[in-house]
């Protein structure tokens, strides 16, 4: 969640590494850069040992900076969902563009450090557009600042700078941190980036824990305090480049010496270039395309981009496992928002439940490195990377298949589904006596509705068009009354019926049609009394019901208790009691009298609240994190072994690209291909099942080498080629 310049780090790394890389864009070759630089000054030691006491001032930098950014990011789907009213759909895709975008700018901010500022100057002018990014997201979440348009291009503004940063200083600031240690502390240095990953991951913890509390416990401008959630993040990322300012006198800073990226970029294209001028068949053919590259770059250099190029085709089919791994974000905390939070002792937000990933991940590590990868090489099982990453893959599948279950159950829970020509009915009898409701052309109650009775579920009127009038028949106590209401498709309707001096009445109001977003209830109110009333629910909603069975309009209300409000008459105030209002349920409360000093109030479940409990997502999150670290540690130590030292920088920029091309994978299947949720969670899991056998039958074709054997062939055969050009010349010269 790096870099390495000896081998000696891969160890540590194997241990310590996830899916935020600790790795940098490094030059090639081992030649120091050329020119006059001044010799570097040696860092102060902490407490006597061979620590540089400028590592303490990079890892608490680390710390703040990752504690900004996954806590504003913890926040960012609700955020689309709740103040900007978008679909689930248009929140999911703006979420994994930036995401996607926050993997695609630490190639700018590599080949700024190494060909341009050097890493110190790099960290200072990214973090320092990273705080104005925050700033100006946080200034656009304040409700009262402009209107719908500025609050947007703000917010969009603030995480185009935010990705430009974090992605930017990414590369940098982890090899910085290396940079800081003589050679001779190798150890140390391996101890700081198991440190430096620890920031990284304690900061991701405590983030998207506490993030989602400012933004749901803490209510500002009315609402959630978005503008506090996004606030607070922004002054760890002031508080980080403070921090990193203030080391600065104590740093051991390298001057740029090149970006080998650009070189093999450029290798590359060379050579496909030559290529295609090249193609006739009097032209003899080469080994290898990428010998086409011969005339202009150096044997070495060849040979090394052959060796990761091996190893970029293998990342081919990487980025269907990131598509969904990063859903966490997205797609699962939207599934969140429609369970049952409450574990008794504490309420959780829908969006807390991220911060279970980097809290099962210090918890993994250890145990499979320790305890499952020994256990699997005592049954003398060859676990290879493949399969590792192959089981990494497997895992995933099956957490979004568990999703997709999880998925199933909830719908269950939801209101019908409406279509064109259909309504939803349901009758509240609020007469003293049972009553017949019979309505024209619809074979619908077939039983007296008792007085009171909480209706099971609403029934399906059928229509003739886009509306229609239908005659009612009311039958109560040998008396039969008649009314017209017209009804619309696709809408929810509730016929009440009352007693209104001494005859039967009824009126036709409008029900929700969907569940409560984000797990609020909505209640609403009939006020039975003959006289006015004014309600508080939470001293902060003031609702005045009209009297004789007039509603009122729903009010979305945080799951809760509530059995202090205020109810007002023209005989006094009263104590209102509605008791617990539940997640993601719609409630009718009819204030029937007044007895006794105190309110009598009937509460009808509209519709049922969340009965699916957001446990059930554990396993889910159990399995990908597993998944996450077989699949990501393992497959990044696999490909840097499998690569000479000079072009670990490459499959970084690879392995990094691959996030990005995931997080664009779902921003095209939630734009392009929208769907049920559940069938979303199958089709992700069939194509990352397809995408693991292709995977491993890629590997299984797979060779696995050692760079330095490859590196002395390669200088052997350069060797021989070059003793057969100059027996060649000297022949030409003699004829």
């Amino acid at each position: 969640m790096v870099g390495d310049k000896a081998r000696g780090e891969m160890n540590a790394f194997q241990r310590n590494e996830s899916k935020e890389t600790l790795f940098t864009f490094i030059s090639a070759g081992d030649d120091p850069p050329k020119g006059d630089f001044p010799v570097q000054k040696k860092s102060p030691k902490l407490c006597g040992s061979n620590y540089p006491l400028s590592i303490a001032f990079i890892v608490v930098n680390e710390f703040c900076e990752r504690f900004s950014y996954y806590g504003m990011r913890a926040v960012l789907t609700l955020y689309f969902l709740s103040f900007f009213h978008w679909d689930e759909n248009l929140s999911t895709a703006v979420y994994h563009a930036f995401s996607a975008l926050c993997y695609f700018t630490p190639v700018i901010g590599a080949i700024m450090a190494d060909s341009w500022l050097g890493k110190y100057k790099t960290i200072i002018y990214l973090s320092i557009v990273y705080v104005v990014g925050h700033l100006i997201k946080s200034v656009g979440a304040i409700p009262s600042l402009g209107n719908q348009a500025v609050h947007v291009i703000l917010s969009m503004v603030g995480l185009f700078l935010i990705a430009l940063g974090t992605g930017g200083i990414k590369p940098c600031v982890s090899a910085f941190g290396g940079d800081q240690f003589e050679e001779e502390h190798t150890s140390e240095r391996n101890k700081f980036f198991s440190i430096f990953y620890l920031s990284i991951n304690a900061g991701s913890l405590i983030s998207t824990f506490v993030t989602p509390v400012l933004r749901g416990d803490v209510k500002c401008f009315g609402e959630d305090c978005y503008a506090l959630a996004f606030g607070v993040p922004a002054a760890l990322m002031v508080l980080a480049l403070v921090v990193f300012i203030a080391g600065s006198g104590l740093y051991r800073k390298t001057p740029p010496q090149g970006n080998v990226l650009l070189e093999v970029c450029k290798c590359i294209g060379f050579a496909i270039k030559n290529r295609l001028k090249n193609r006739s068949p009097q032209i003899p053919k080469r080994d290898h395309w990428l010998d086409w590259a011969s005339e202009k770059y150096s044997k070495q250099l060849i040979g090394e981009v052959k060796m990761v190029t091996r190893v970029l085709f293998l990342f081919i089919p990487l980025p269907m496992f990131w598509a969904l791994f990063d859903q966490q974000g997205s797609r699962w905390t939207l599934q969140a928002t429609k369970m049952n939070a409450d574990f008794g002792i504490y309420v959780l937000q829908p969006d807390q439940m991220q911060f279970l990933n980097p809290l099962l991940i210090l918890v993994f590590i250890p145990i499979f490195d320790l305890g499952l990868y020994p256990l699997i090489n005592m049954c003398k099982f060859n676990f290879t990377p493949i399969r590792k990453m192959a089981t990494g893959m497997i895992l995933a599948g099956m957490a979004f298949g568990l999703a997709a279950v999880v998925e199933v159950k909830i719908n269950e829970n939801d209101m019908p589904r409406l279509v064109p020509e259909e309504s939803l009915i349901r009758v509240l009898n609020l007469a003293k006596n049972p009553v017949q409701v019979t309505i024209q052309d619809q074979d619908l109650f077939q039983q007296p509705v008792e007085a009171f009775q909480n209706p099971v579920e609403y029934s399906k009127l059928i229509l003739n068009g886009e509306e229609q009038s239908l005659h009612f028949t009311l039958q109560h106590q040998e008396l039969s009354l008649d009314f017209n209401y017209t009804v619309k498709e696709k809408s929810v309707y509730s016929l009440i019926v009352f007693e209104a001096d001494g005859s039967l009445s009824s009126r036709l109001i409008t029900d929700l049609e969907a569940k409560p977003e984000n797990g609020l209830a909505a209640v609403r109110f009939i006020n039975g009394l003959s006289e006015d009333v004014n309600l508080t629910i939470d001293n902060k909603r003031f609702i005045a019901v009209q009297k004789n069975y007039s509603a009122s309009e729903y009010s979305l209300l945080e799951r809760d208790k509530y059995n202090n409000g205020k109810c007002i008459t023209e005989m006094g105030e009263f104590t209102l009691e509605l008791g617990l209002l539940d997640f993601g349920a719609s409630y009718t409360i009819v204030i029937t009298n007044v007895s006794a000093g105190a309110v009598k109030t009937w509460k009808s479940e509209d519709i049922k609240s969340n009965n699916v409990h957001m446990a059930w997502q554990l396993p889910q999150y159990l399995l990908i994190s597993a998944g996450e670290v077989m699949f990501s540690i393992t497959g990044l130590a696999f490909s840097y072994s499998q690569s000479p030292a000079s072009m670990k920088s490459v499959l970084q920029a690879g392995w990094l690209l691959t996030v990005a091309v995931g997080n664009t994978l779902v921003l095209v299947v939630a734009q392009a291909a929208p769907m049920a949720q559940w069938a979303e969670f199958v089709l992700f899991t069939v194509l990352l099942f397809a995408v693991c056998i292709i995977f491993s039958i890629m590997g299984y074709f797979y060779v696995s080498v050692d760079p330095e054997d490859l590196e002395e062939k390669e200088e052997k055969r350069e060797t021989s080629s070059r003793g057969n050009m100059i027996s060649l010349v000297t022949k030409k010269t003699k004829l």
